[in-house]
């Protein structure tokens, strides 16, 4: 957060007059404005006012208030709550306010000191800038006027902060500046000469305006054969995942951050154990991306407000986040947004809601839940920024709901504000089934304005094969409720070729291996030669039916186990194994019609 500032002279000052948690009433001035930040108490605690009446103020304190007296100062500068934004936030790890973890640990220890103020970015540090703009260009909101190479997979693109426009009065040469050094001076209208610099901030609860939102026609390809084939969702889309415990969130985004298509990832670990953003940091800095060749967090932001952090840094984090995101979507990057999870960000919000003795909702949840989980999804699109330039976001967040309880209110309200359902089953998850996503229950909104993209870019059949998919799985799941009453053997046998070619999808091809090397990414032509040849096999078994040839020889061959393993055994560029493959499957029921007694 931009603690750092120019402070003046204080706007507003009072006093603590009620403590309640992080949850601070103040008297002794009517000059607190809402959503302004405030230092509390002698160690200058960092607040936020969020309720201003005409006796008292309520503010909420993202840090520890342990040892709070009545009447200690509380003291306001006219700011709202907002980010800093510039060159050197990428490959960072912060708090919930942006506080830089690292630079922490460096001077307190491993321990938050309270009340410490620090730059999210470092103020010192030199960077090489490269001009285009020149005396007497016209500037404005976002436009460009520097480039930064601000790690080896992404280049910084410093803008005109908001509020700033004019004519280019003057400008450095190229060479190596600090982010707070004078670049540029913009003479306004007025006959105003501002100093632009590589740093600016933005108030984090309010969206960077944009020129105009796009349609949303091209996929986020995360090499996840579920999410991708069967249930794909948008560049600047929202999709929800939801779980009970163990089926799996944080791994599948873990999977959707080391490999979808996004150029910038913000990973928000909101509430969640500690452990798990130890894991995403020690993965991200060794894992190389496979789009640059650099390492992933080369192009990853963390922001960390594990479950033992203040509260109400929990609920801000998720703004924080977004607000990193509009940055650099603004700069034309499209970047993905993994919130783990909203259920903890929600139950920050009925803390604070009921420390505020406000009216509760269903489960206690406060009654703006839904509107503030539609202000955070909201803020996803596909833009066409002021600059020229387009770029998106797309938010997937991690629903956990207790006791796997998909109709509490945080999910019922999350699935009314996104197009794209991961429902993660439990009973998967224990069968070792990953991702456990539920291919009945989870649902996608954005085919039909993403077939063309598909039809165009990978086959005219993709979303053919996965309609035969979806129709085959689907098929099954009304069969197993036969089978469990009377068992597979009354069955007929083309309706058992339903069940063993259903078990082939969801082996063969759902059923993905984080941990091998060729399965845990799998590319969309790779993915296209999976689907063809299980169909390929589904027409061929059903000519031996239609000779009336039992399928139970063609199990037997062991064909169906080769279809299975194609997704080790064949590399995700190396594609001729399937022409071999597809013709081995012809070999052998060639071979079964002739052991018959019927000739090709």
């Amino acid at each position: 957060m931009a603690i750092v500032k120019q402070m003046g002279k204080a706007q507003a000052e009072g006093y603590i007059y009620g403590i309640n948690g992080p949850v601070i009433k103040a008297k002794g001035s009517n000059e607190f404005r809402m959503l302004e930040v405030v230092y509390v108490g002698k160690e200058k605690l960092i607040g936020e006012v969020i309720s201003v009446d005409d006796t008292e103020t309520t503010i909420q304190v993202y840090e520890d208030t342990t040892g709070l007296t009545v009447g200690e100062p509380i003291v306001s500068y006219g700011s709202l709550m907002s980010v800093t934004l510039a060159p050197g936030i990428i490959g960072n790890i912060f708090d919930g306010i942006e506080r830089p973890l690292n630079v922490i640990k460096e001077q307190t220890g491993v321990l938050i000191t309270r009340g410490i103020q620090l730059s999210s970015v470092d103020l010192e540090k030199k960077w090489d800038a490269e001009f285009i703009v020149s005396v007497g260009d016209k500037v404005s909101f976002g436009t460009i006027i520097a480039t930064v190479r601000e790690t080896e997979s992404i280049v910084n693109k410093v803008m005109i902060p908001f509020g700033v426009e004019g004519i280019v009065k003057s400008v450095l040469k190229n060479g190596q500046y600090n982010v707070a050094e004078t670049i540029v001076t913009v003479e306004t209208a007025s006959g105003e000469e501002i100093a632009v610099n590589m740093m600016q901030e933005f108030p984090i609860r309010t969206p960077r305006p944009v020129m105009y939102r796009e349609r949303m026609v091209r996929p986020l390809i995360t090499g996840q054969r579920i999410i991708d084939a069967l249930l794909p969702i948008s560049k600047g889309g929202a999709a929800a995942i939801p779980g009970g415990f163990g089926t799996g969130k944080t791994m599948t985004q873990h999977q959707l951050a080391k490999w979808c298509d996004a150029d910038i990832i913000v990973y928000i670990g909101c509430g969640e154990r500690g452990n798990e953003m130890t894991q995403v940091l020690e993965e991200f800095s060794k894992l190389v991306d496979p789009k640059t060749g650099n390492l992933l967090l080369n192009r990853t932001v963390l922001i960390a407000n594990t479950s033992n952090m203040p509260v109400a840094a929990r609920e801000a984090s998720i703004y924080t986040g977004v607000a990193i995101a509009e940055y650099y979507r603004d700069m034309g990057y499209h970047v993905a947004i993994m919130a783990d999870s909203t259920s903890r960000w929600a139950e920050a919000l009925r803390e604070i809601s009921g420390r505020l003795e406000e009216m509760p909702a269903e489960e206690g949840f406060p009654a703006y839940l839904a509107s503030r989980l539609a202000a955070f999804y909201e803020r996803a699109g596909y833009m066409h920024n002021l600059n020229g330039t387009e770029g998106s976001i797309t938010i997937i967040g991690a629903v956990s709901p207790q006791g796997g309880d998909f109709s509490e209110p945080v999910t019922q309200s999350t699935k009314r504000f996104t197009r794209c359902f991961f429902s993660l089953d439990k009973n998967l998850a224990y069968a070792r089934h990953y991702p456990a996503i539920n291919w009945l229950d989870s649902y996608s909104e954005y085919i039909d304005e993403l077939t063309p993209w598909f039809n165009e870019n990978v086959s005219p059949d993709f979303m053919l094969e996965r309609t035969k998919f979806m129709d085959i799985l689907q098929e099954e799941n009304s069969l197993m409720e036969i089978v469990k009453l009377i068992g597979s053997d009354i069955l007929p046998d083309d309706q058992k070729l339903v069940l063993e070619i259903a078990r082939i999808i969801r082996l063969g091809f759902l059923q993905q291996n984080a941990f091998h090397d060729v399965d845990t990414y799998v590319p969309l032509k790779k993915q296209m030669l999976m689907m063809k040849t299980i169909s390929y096999l589904y027409e061929k078994a059903k000519e031996l039916l239609k000779l009336n040839i039992t399928i139970g020889q063609l199990r037997e061959s062991g064909i169906y186990d080769d279809v299975i393993k194609m997704k080790y055994n064949i590399d995700n560029e190396d594609f001729e194994p399937f022409e071999k493959l597809n013709a081995k499957i012809e070999n052998e029921v060639n071979r079964i019609k002739t052991d018959n007694g019927y000739t090709n």
